[in-house]
Order: structure tokens, then sequence, then C-alpha cells
């Protein structure tokens, strides 16, 4: 999805007034708020219903707080699609957050968008992650982050990388392909 292309058919839902002063700068959309990880019932019920005209993105910051929100949204609400900020491109004055990190940054990660839902056949399984050293091993972590960065699935544990891949259809010749150039 183009950036230019973000009018009114596309919503993103950020954390805070900092996050949404920020991508209003540059964006012309709309952007909700949840104003914290413990999103309220109307905010939820806003993005339901606006969800029924527009296309919502998540976008909140890659921390802890972060993900639960998204974890909550996709309780609530099925269909969002995630743009994921690398950790290490939004970090100022030791805050992490979409905040912190800039424009270039911010439309990396909506040109790659991972919708939340996997398709019905899985494209990879932790045993996959297992035979290519990306689970169980001493360096595995360090693959997953490289990884995570060549196909901008942002930050991960072995578990949601196998979601995400899932979710983008990346196959394991995909991973191999990519671990290997």
């Amino acid at each position: 999805m183009n950036y230019s292309s973000f009018n009114s058919g596309v919503a993103i839902v950020v954390e805070g007034k900092t996050d949404k002063d920020l991508l209003s700068s540059f964006l012309d959309c709309e952007i909700v708020m949840t104003n914290g990880s413990a999103v309220p019932e109307d905010i939820i019920q806003y993005i339901r219903k606006l969800k029924e005209s527009k296309t919502i993105i998540v976008l909140t910051d890659p921390d802890s707080p972060g993900k639960r929100i998204r974890d909550v949204l996709d309780s609530k609400i099925p269909g969002l699609i995630h743009a994921y900020v690398p950790k290490d491109k939004c970090i100022k004055k030791h805050k992490v957050g979409v905040a912190e990190s800039d424009k270039q940054t911010i439309l990396e990660a909506l040109e790659n968008l991972i919708p939340a839902t996997s398709p019905t056949t899985p494209t990879i399984t932790h045993s996959d992650l297992v035979d290519l050293g990306l689970l169980g091993f001493d360096n595995s972590a360090q693959k997953r982050v490289m990884l995570e960065e060549k196909l901008k699935l942002g930050h991960t544990n072995a578990k949601s990388f196998v979601k995400r891949c899932n979710c983008l259809g990346i196959s394991r010749e995909d991973l191999e392909k990519a671990l290997y150039e």
C-alpha cells in the first residue's frame, strides 16, 4: 500500500498523542488513539464500526504494551492489518516507540503490512525453524533478528515469527534464500 493512497479509506491505530501528531504531519488519513495498553471498550467499538468502511492498520510501539494492544484488538476485531517499526529505528533518549521514529521508518512499515490472520494452510512450522537453525540453538535469536529485518516482520519471538511468516505466505524456501543470501 502506497502512503500517498492513504485517505478516507484507511485508518491507523496508534497508542497516543505523540504518535498521532507525528503521523498527522505527513499522512492524510484518520488516526485513532488507544491512549495506552488498556484499550477502552468505547475505542474497540469505534474501531469495529470504522472497519465497516475503512482498512484498519495497527501501528503500535515495538514493546510489551504495544504487543498487548495488538493482541487485544486482534481478539476483538477480526481482519486487522499490522505495520511494525523496527525497534532499533525508534529509540530516542532511552524511549522506544513510534513517536521516536521518523517519517521514512514509518513509511517503510506501512509498505510492509501484515494481516492479523494466517491462511488456513501454514507455509512454515516450528519444525522448519529448528531445521534452519532459527529455533533451539545459541544463535537462533540472532538469525531470526536478521530475517526480521530482511523480511520486514517486526520484532518477534519464535511463535510470532512463524505466525507472521504464515500470514505473509513466506515459505521455507523463502526463509532459506533470505538466510543464505
